[in-house]
Formats: structure tokens, sequence, C-alpha cells
């Protein structure tokens, strides 16, 4: 049986940095993250950290670290390993998570260490973008204002942390209504990861492609684009095509009673039904 996402561990965690790119040298400066399960706070992990790296003016402006903050805080070789053992087997979260989760490899590659691998990856960024389309922006205070949330960015790891954790719990309530609960799915829809996505969609397209073959229709339930509604549709299927690096089920909407291309990682469920 599937569990739902109550039912899951999650850690939602943040970065501070020297500057913006680790390809060029930039490093962690901060780590902070929180780890819970459903409703229930479980541990709270937070460090600075003294990469040996001069923080950018740029960067300084944003977080306020100042290099003799760093003096007497571990190093990386104390700090990763003892993040990644926080970490354990929950589902890793952040806003805007490929750039927490770059600079997290960057600092596994500097200690001799692979990148990060077996462990679920959600951007709480995606989540955003699905679920609350159309914003003017996207920033991590903008939406949780929008959300209800009264509180200010401080760009401090874990200050924003327990911001995203708000933001978090808040979309958490926005799918419950659209009975998007179960954990596969909600990582089929917000994973950062190629290989899970590819995995979840691949599944989709084998039976979407027996229908075809079979012609026969299918019963879908599509989370929208564009206003983020959860329907339900029967489609005669006819054809797969990839467009801009995204897979789509093109058929004939029975509900719309026209043809109609579907997002294949908008489809939160499909089964393929008798055609009569």
């Amino acid at each position: 049986m599937n569990k739902s996402i109550d039912e899951i561990e999650f850690t939602i965690f943040d970065t501070e940095t020297t500057g913006i790119d680790p390809s060029t040298g930039d490093r962690i400066v901060e780590i902070a993250a929180v780890r819970l399960k459903g409703e229930e706070r479980l541990a709270t992990f937070q460090s600075l950290i003294n990469c040996g790296r001069d923080i950018s003016e740029a960067a300084f402006n944003v977080n306020k670290i100042s290099q003799d903050m760093l003096k007497g805080a571990p190093t990386p070789n104390l700090v990763i390993p003892n993040f990644l053992d926080f970490i354990g087997s929950s589902c890793l979260c952040s806003y805007n998570a490929g750039f927490d989760l770059e600079f997290l490899n960057s600092e596994l590659k500097i200690l001799g260490k692979p990148a990060l691998s077996g462990v679920a990856v959600v951007d709480i960024l995606k989540i955003a973008r699905r679920i609350i389309p159309g914003l003017e922006r996207y920033a991590l205070w903008f939406v949780a204002d929008k959300l209800g949330i009264k509180a200010e960015q401080q760009h401090r790891a874990l200050a924003d942390v327990e911001l995203t954790l708000g933001v978090f719990n808040k979309l958490k309530e926005v799918l419950k209504t659209k009975d998007i609960l179960d954990f596969d799915k909600f990582l089929g829809l917000f994973s950062i990861d190629p290989l899970v996505l590819d995995n979840v969609n691949n599944q989709k397209i084998a039976q979407i492609q027996e229908a075809i073959d079979l012609r026969l229709k299918l019963k879908i339930k599509y989370l929208s684009g564009a206003s983020a509604a959860v329907t339900e549709r029967e489609v005669v299927p006819k054809e797969i095509k990839r467009e801009n690096n995204r897979n789509y089920l093109v058929g004939y909407c029975c509900l719309r009673r026209e043809e109609r291309s579907f997002r294949i990682d908008s489809i939160l469920r499909l089964e393929i039904i008798n055609g009569d």
C-alpha cells in the first residue's frame, strides 16, 4: 500500500553561501534543517561553517554573515557528514532545491565523497508554481505572504527553514483539498530527480501506449497547469508527443468534446477502460 505524505519523514533545509556559483569556488557558510513527520517536528539542525573562503560583498549584503562570525565555526568535514546523518532516509526539501543541492554536492565533492544519491529530493518552489499558478513572482517571502504567513525573510538558514516550513505546511493543505495525498504521486509531481520523474512518466506512457494500441479509452485525473484545478476525464488517446522537453498525451477529451493535449507529468491517475 502506498504511503501518504503524512506518513513520510521530510527534512526541510536551507543554505547560506559565499556567493551564487559553486563552480567558481563559492562555498556553504551556514546550513540548517528541520525534520518532521506529519504535524510533528522531530529534530532541528543548524551550524555555521568555516569553509576557508571569503564571503562576497553581495552575499554579505543579503545574509549578514561576516568572516568574524565564522572564525570559531566547525569546518565542512565535520558539518556536512553530520548533516547527512541528520537527513537519514527522509525526503529532502528546499525552496529552489536545485540551488541548495548543487552546493551540497559541491561540498561532498571537495570532501572526496560521492554526490547525494538514494534520497528523494523535492522542490517546494516547484510545488508553489504548480499549485498556486499565476503569481506575479515566486520569491519565498512573496509566496509566504500570499499564503497568509506574515513573516519577513531574514536570509539566515534556520529562519528561512522556518519560513519554508510554514509555506510547505500551507501547500500541503492545498494538496489535500486536491486529493494529492499519495507520496509516490507527490514525488512524480514535485521531485527534481530526473530518474524519478522519468520512471513515473514512463509508467504512464506505457499505459497510454497500451490504450492506443488496443483502441481503448483512458480515464484520467488531471491537474491543470493554468488553474491548478483537478478534474476527472475520459480521453480517447490518439498519440504521445514530446514538445519543449515535456511529454503530452494527445486525444479526444469527452468532457470538453474536442481534441486536447495533456501534460503527462500532470496526470495524477490513469486507467484503461472499455471504449463502449
